[in-house]
C-alpha cells in the first residue's frame, strides 16, 4: 500500500502536466478540513456542508478550469501560462486558510492574496512538491478531526439522559412562565464585593416590592452562555464533554438550548406554547433546528460568515407584540438580552480591569431599566405569572479580559465573579418549602416542575451544585471543580468516570 502510495507521488511530482484539477483540490482541501477541525461546532449543519464544499472546492475547480481556457484561448496571455497553476494555487490556498481561521476579513484577504501572488511566482518550479504537501495537512489535520467526532459527534446528548421519569411529568399548575436571561448579570450577593464594588440595592428593593424572592449566593455550574445554558436546560452536567489537549465549544450546545432538551420537551407535553426572543443572533450561528414554536430570529436571516452578532431585535417590542397573540394559550417565553455581558475577551489587554468594570456597571444600569419595562409590562398584563430573571454567568469583573479565567486562580472573589449569576423568581403563589435546593443553575428547572406538578419525588436526583472550568494555564490541561457544593474554592480536576 505505502510502495504503491508513493510510486503515484513520484509519478505525479515527475510529470510535466498541470493538473489543474489536482492543484484547485490540494490548495482548497486543507484549509477546509481545518475550518472543520477549528470550528466544527459552528458549522456542523447541512447547509453550511454544502456552502463550504462550494466554497473551498468546487469555485477553486471552476476558477482553476476556466482561468486555463482564457489563458489559452487567448494568446496574449500565453507567455504567462507556466505561472497560471503555480500562482493560482497559492493564491487561493492563502486567501482560503484566511476565510478558514479568521473569516471574511478583507485587508488581511488581500494580504494574504498579495503574498500568494509572490510565493506563486518564486516557488514554481516547486508546485508540484508542494501540492503534495497540501493533500499531506489535509490528510494529519483529518486525523484530528475524525478523533474529535468519535469522542463527540458520536452519540452526542448520551450525557443528557435522565436518572428518573422527569421527562413524563404532568404540570397541575400551569402559569404562563417567563424565563429573562440578562447575560452575565453578577448576583447581588456578589456586587457589593471586592471585584463589582456596587450598591444595586435600588433594583434589588424593586424587585422585592414587585414580590419577587431573591436568591443569593446563586452561581453558574459553567463559565460560558453556551455551557452554562445547556446544562441549565439539560437538567444535567456535562463537564465540558471532557477535553482532552485544548478548550472546546460545548458540541451541539446551540443545538440544546435553542430547543433540543428536556424542558423544552416537557413545557410542549404540558401543553406550553413556546416563544425564543433573542436579542442577537449568537444561539443560531450554526443553523440549529429551533424547536421552538415561535423565534424571532430564522436561520436564513444568517450569513454563512457570521459571528453571531450581525443579526439584533429589540425584544422588548416584540415580545409585547408576540405577548397580545398568545393569551389563549399557556406560554413560556424565553428572553435572552446580551446586557449586561462581561468584560472584554480580548487576550492580553494590558491592565485594563477597572475600566472593563465601569464598562461593565455602566451597562447593568441599563439592564436594570430594560428589565423594569419588561417586569412591569408582565405584572400588569399577568398577575399570577411565573417570572425568573436567572443570569447563565457572571461578568468575569476584577481580570483584565475572560480570556483570564483560564488561568488558575486563587482569589476567591476573581472565582465567584466568574460564576456569580443573578436568580429573582415571582411565584404565582408562595414559593415551595424546598426552593432553597436552587443553588445552582443546573437545578433550577428540575425543581420549577417539581412545584408545577407538586412532586417532590422530583428532588431526589438533583445534580451536584458543584461549578467547574477548562483550565489552560497554571495547571495540567483539563475541567477543574472550582467551586464545591458547599460554595468553598476547591481545585478539584474531573477525571472520565
Amino acid at each position: 500500500m505505502f510502495n504503491k502510495l508513493r510510486n503515484i507521488v513520484i509519478r505525479f511530482v515527475g510529470s510535466k502536466k498541470d493538473y489543474p484539477v489536482v492543484s484547485a483540490i490540494a490548495c482548497g482541501l486543507y484549509p477546509l478540513i481545518y475550518n472543520y477541525n477549528k470550528n466544527f461546532a459552528l458549522i456542523n449543519s447541512w447547509e453550511h456542508l454544502f456552502f463550504n464544499m462550494l466554497l473551498f472546492l468546487f469555485i477553486p475547480v471552476i476558477l482553476f478550469k476556466s482561468g486555463l481556457y482564457i489563458v489559452n484561448r487567448y494568446g496574449i496571455f500565453i507567455k504567462f501560462i507556466k505561472y497560471f497553476v503555480p500562482v493560482l494555487n497559492f493564491v487561493c490556498a492563502a486567501f482560503l486558510m484566511v476565510i478558514a481561521a479568521y473569516g471574511f476579513k478583507i485587508k488581511i484577504l488581500l494580504l494574504a492574496a498579495f503574498l500568494g501572488l509572490i510565493l506563486g511566482v518564486l516557488l514554481r518550479k516547486y508546485i508540484k512538491i508542494i501540492i503534495v504537501y497540501q493533500f499531506l495537512l489535509a490528510a494529519i489535520v483529518t486525523i484530528f478531526l475524525i478523533n474529535y467526532l468519535v469522542h463527540h459527534a458520536i452519540n452526542p446528548y448520551k450525557w443528557m439522559e435522565q436518572p428518573d421519569n422527569i421527562e413524563n411529568v404532568v404540570f397541575k399548575k400551569t402559569p404562563n412562565i417567563y424565563f429573562i436571561q440578562p447575560d452575565g448579570y453578577a448576583n447581588f450577593s456578589e456586587l457589593n464585593k471586592s471585584c463589582y464594588k456596587f450598591d444595586n440595592s435600588k433594583f434589588n428593593n424593586y424587585l422585592q416590592k414587585s414580590k419577587f424572592k431573591i436568591y443569593p449566593n446563586f452561581r453558574s455550574n459553567y463559565y460560558s452562555t453556551l455551557s452554562s445554558n445547556s446544562s441549565l436546560f439539560a437538567m444535567k452536567h456535562h463537564y465540558h464533554n471532557f477535553p482532552t489537549s485544548e478548550v472546546k465549544e460545548l458540541y451541539n450546545a446551540r443545538d440544546i438550548i435553542v430547543g433540543n432538551n428536556p424542558v423544552i420537551k416537557i413545557l410542549k407535553e404540558n401543553d406550553y406554547r413556546t416563544h425564543l426572543l433573542l436579542n442577537k443572533s449568537y444561539l443560531l450561528i450554526n443553523r440549529p433546528k429551533i424547536s421552538y414554536d415561535f423565534s424571532n430570529i430564522n436561520n436564513n436571516e444568517l450569513s454563512f460568515f457570521s459571528n453571531g452578532f450581525n443579526v439584533s431585535r429589540d425584544i422588548d417590542i416584540e415580545f409585547k407584540s408576540i405577548f397580545s397573540k398568545s393569551k389563549k394559550s399557556n406560554n413560556f417565553y424565553f428572553l435572552e438580552q446580551l446586557s449586561p455581558s462581561h468584560i472584554t475577551n480580548i487576550k492580553s489587554p494590558g491592565n485594563i480591569a477597572e475600566i472593563e468594570r465601569t464598562k461593565y456597571l455602566k451597562r447593568l444600569e441599563e439592564t436594570n431599566l430594560w428589565l423594569k419595562g419588561i417586569i412591569d409590562f408582565i405584572l400588569i398584563n399577568d398577575k399570577n405569572s411565573l417570572i425568573i430573571i436567572a443570569a447563565d454567568h457572571g461578568g468575569f469583573v476584577g481580570m483584565n479580559s475572560t480570556y483570564e479565567s483560564r488561568d488558575l486562580q486563587s482569589d476567591r472573589d476573581i472565582i465567584y465573579s466568574i460564576f456569580t449569576s443573578q436568580l429573582a423568581i415571582k411565584w404565582p403563589d408562595t414559593a415551595p418549602d424546598y426552593d432553597d435546593k436552587i443553588k445552582t443553575s443546573v437545578n433550577l428547572f428540575r425543581v420549577l416542575f417539581s412545584y408545577l406538578s407538586q412532586d417532590e419525588s422530583y428532588l431526589k436526583h438533583l445534580e451536584d451544585d458543584k461549578s467547574f472550568i477548562q483550565i489552560e494555564r497554571g495547571a495540567p490541561f483539563g475541567v477543574y471543580e472550582y467551586i464545591n457544593e458547599k460554595g468553598d474554592i476547591v481545585f478539584n480536576q474531573k477525571e472520565l468516570p
